[in-house]
């Protein structure tokens, strides 16, 4: 085994769960965002986010936005989701994907998840779909796709969309299609804990044509300024409703440079996903520990590694070993059905056992693409002395 040459004393107070990264030419590429003279959303660096976006999901219409977030609200303004709708989505996932919904007034209709790879169980959703169901919102947790065949077969007979919250899954694949590429519209994330970062930011990913033009109105704050700015109307007015979803160029910039070292990123993220699946595989078979599933059909896109303990217990007293040691740790997701605000909604703890059961068992390793080799053995050589 190779160890190593990390002591404890020579941590200095942490190994972080999480820290953002920097590719080499952010810092230059706000600079010139600066002397461009144009700070707000639509400059040069947006544009050009945009369009490496868009080749990414082979010329999908992309739109940068201040966070997936609002992304996701956008997905709900334009399915005109209103009061008596029902959208489907899991317990198990970031309260902005039932937020964007229910601030529409939608009533959200939580499920399941499977047991292996935390996605949504694709087969509790065909008894949840009713005359009042609109979209299905999967999920794609760790950046493992879920059974994207099952749900847009179901979707199709239904007629629902599908939005795919995408926030973890960027260059992920399901059967050697992209995530991101199967619904309606998909939302991304660049919040400085994901692949490709700028501190706060997002993208929405449209995949019908019929959704294009409106979506720059909704951004542009339910206004026509982008086709103003292109000289297709000699004036702009308010023409629907919107809000200001445009990140300032100076976080495209940052963002820019992370774009163009995607695949250094990415290579870095799949080293050490597959170091921590080596080096923890014989100890986490002899102490009952799940290691990250990955189904043979799917690409993940390596953006986290997590672990299942045998149960809370155990998962208490690893994060206290790691912290004396100077690792942090954590979990998530506390289940959203049975949340205080799940509650309100008619819901109970019991109602989504299997999420219940993984937000007791389920923990996350410092990830991040500036992890060294020697920091990450460190991470390793330590769990191994717990239990």
């Amino acid at each position: 085994m190779e160890h190593s040459n990390i002591s404890e004393q020579q941590v200095l107070t942490s190994i972080p769960f999480n820290k953002p990264f920097t590719s080499g030419k952010e810092q230059e590429y706000i600079a010139q965002a600066l002397k461009n003279d144009h700070l707000s959303g639509d400059g040069p660096f947006t544009k050009k986010c945009r369009e490496l976006i868009e080749s990414i999901f082979y010329g999908k219409s992309a739109l940068l936005t201040t966070s997936c977030t609002h992304a996701l609200e956008m997905t709900a303004l334009l399915l005109n989701v209103r009061p008596g709708d029902e959208v489907i989505i899991p317990s198990f996932t970031f309260v902005s994907t039932v937020n964007a919904f229910a601030l529409r007034g939608a009533k959200i209709v939580f499920i399941d998840i499977r047991r292996d790879t935390k996605n949504l169980d694709e087969t509790l959703i065909e008894r949840s779909i009713n005359a009042n169901t609109r979209a299905i919102v999967p999920v794609h947790y760790a950046g493992v796709g879920c059974e994207m065949d099952t749900i847009s077969d179901m979707a199709k007979a239904h007629g629902l969309a599908i939005i795919e919250d995408n926030a973890h899954g960027i260059f992920g694949k399901y059967k050697n299609k992209l995530l991101g590429t199967f619904g309606e519209m998909s939302t991304l994330s660049f919040h400085e804990t994901k692949n490709l970062q700028c501190g706060e930011g997002g993208a929405l990913v449209i995949n019908d044509e019929k959704f294009c033009e409106r979506a720059e109105i909704i951004r542009e704050k339910g206004t026509n300024r982008s086709r103003f700015f292109r000289g297709q109307v000699d004036k702009y007015s308010w023409v629907d409703i919107g809000s200001s979803y445009l990140p300032s160029d100076i976080l495209a910039a940052y963002l820019l440079a992370q774009l163009e070292s995607k695949e250094a990123i990415q290579k870095r993220r799949r080293e050490l996903w597959n170091r921590y699946h080596s080096g923890l595989a014989n100890w986490a078979e002899a102490h009952s520990i799940e290691l990250p599933f990955v189904p043979d059909h799917c690409e993940q896109s390596y953006h986290m590694f997590y672990i299942m303990l045998p149960d809370i217990v155990a998962r208490t007293k690893l994060i206290a070993h790691l912290k004396r040691s100077g690792i942090m740790s954590v979990f998530h997701y506390l289940p959203l059905h049975s949340s205080e605000m799940g509650r309100s909604m008619g819901y109970s703890v019991g109602d989504c056992p299997v999420t219940e059961y993984v937000s007791e068992r389920i923990l996350r390793l410092p990830f991040y693409a500036s992890l060294s080799i020697e920091e990450q053995q460190y991470v390793i050589d330590t769990m191994l002395t717990c239990f």
